[in-house]
This record gives structure tokens, sequence and C-alpha cells, in this order.
């Protein structure tokens, strides 16, 4: 039985090793190389595949070599730099100050030109300094009577209302004297106090007597101030 085995196993065996099947068996690792090649190629189809041997190695960045002489090349550029800026600065400083200094010396040529031209008007308006200085005596015979609790007196050299000739005369010195707002402020504050003295003293109120009397000696005194003529009408 043994040799009958044998005998039928060596047709099949024979049989099996067809040219074909030897075909079939050596072209399989090319098919197995095509399907590899067709994955790699869906899954990354820009990507070379790469030795070792063609990978380049990495290149080292060069160190940063500092020296003396770029050191002081810095130096002195940052120097040259820093005197040009404060060399600017101090021109336009100058410039600036320059016509500050300008605009200084034309307001004080103003100024000069008006004072000059108010000492004009003042010394040329002697009957209008007459009317001022009647107010001046007037004022101060009131001042005294009211000082002295005396309201009757103070009424008789006011008078009954502002419509007095001494107020009229006095308003006419004020408009020709007075240039400045300032000036004219302080005549509306006098007219104003003078009003309300001839009221108190006329309803015989002594405390509201002595502030109005107060209040128009002060507004006076500021407009005199303000004009110039403060040292040059007696009793002030």
């Amino acid at each position: 039985m043994a040799t009958a085995f044998l005998l039928t196993a060596k047709p099949f065996l024979s049989s099996s090793s067809t040219p074909s099947s030897l075909s079939s068996l050596t072209n399989t690792p090319v098919l197995l190389s095509c399907a590899q090649q067709k994955k790699c190629n869906a899954t990354r189809p820009l990507t070379l595949c790469k030795t070792p041997r063609d990978e380049s190695p990495p290149v080292t960045p060069s160190p940063v070599i500092i020296t003396k002489r770029s050191l002081s090349i810095c130096f002195l550029t940052s120097f040259v730099f820093s005197l040009a800026s404060r060399g600017d600065s101090s021109a336009n400083a100058a410039i600036l100050e320059a016509d500050d200094d300008e605009e200084l010396m034309e307001k004080v040529k103003r100024d000069r030109k008006k004072r000059l031209e108010k000492q004009g008007v003042i010394s040329s308006a002697n009957q209008e300094k007459g009317y001022l200085q009647d107010l001046v005596f007037k004022l101060s015979k009131v001042g005294q009577a009211i000082d002295k609790n005396d309201l009757s007196t103070a009424s008789s050299v006011l008078g009954g209302s502002t419509d007095t000739d001494w107020v009229r005369k006095a308003n006419i010195a004020f408009t020709k004297l007075s240039s400045s707002p300032d000036e004219k402020t302080q005549v509306d504050t006098f007219n104003s106090s003078l009003a309300s003295l001839i009221s108190s003293v006329t309803g015989n109120d002594i405390e509201s007597s002595k502030t109005a009397f107060v209040s128009s000696a002060t507004a006076f005194e500021k407009w005199t101030a303000l004009t110039g003529l403060f040292g040059q009408l007696k009793g002030l």
C-alpha cells in the first residue's frame, strides 16, 4: 500500500508544478509592489519617499560676531543721532522763544501807544477833570455825614435823585475818558451804587447808606486807577 500511495502522489506533484504556477508565484511580488505604490500615492500624492542618503544634515546658523569696531560704530552712530535731535530741539525752542519775544514786544508797543493816547486825552480834558473833582468833594462830604449818622446833611449834598447837575456832569466825564471794557464796567457799578446810596439816604436807612457809599467810592477809585486819573484828582 505504501508503494501505491507514493506512485499516486508523484503525478499530483508533477502536475501541480506547472510553468503557469511558477509564473504566478514570480509575479506576486510585483503585484504587491504596485499595490503599495498606489496606496502611497492615494494618501500622500505630493510626497516623495527619500532614502536616508538623500537627507541633508540641518544647517546651523552662523554665530553673530561682535567686535570692538562694530560696537564703536554703533555708539558713534547713536551719538550723532542724539546730537542731531538735540540740535533740532534747540532750534525749534529758539524759534518759539523768538516768536514769543516778538509777540511780547508787539504787546508792549500797543500798550504804550494806548497809554500815550490816553494821556493825551486826559491832558486836554480839563473841563471833565473839573467835573470829576467836584464828584470827589461831594462824595467826601457824604461820607463824613454818614459816618456821623447825619443823613439829612448827606441827603442835601446828594440831592433827591440821580438826575442832578453834578451827576450828569460826572457821567459826561466818564463817557469821554472811559475806553476799555473794564473802565466802563466800573462806571456802571458806580452809577448803580450811587442810586442805591441816594435811595437809602432818602429812606433814612443808615446801614444801607453805609454799604452803598462804600460800594460807590470803591468803584470810583478803581475807575480812576484804570484811567490813570488817580494821582490827578485831589482827595483820593
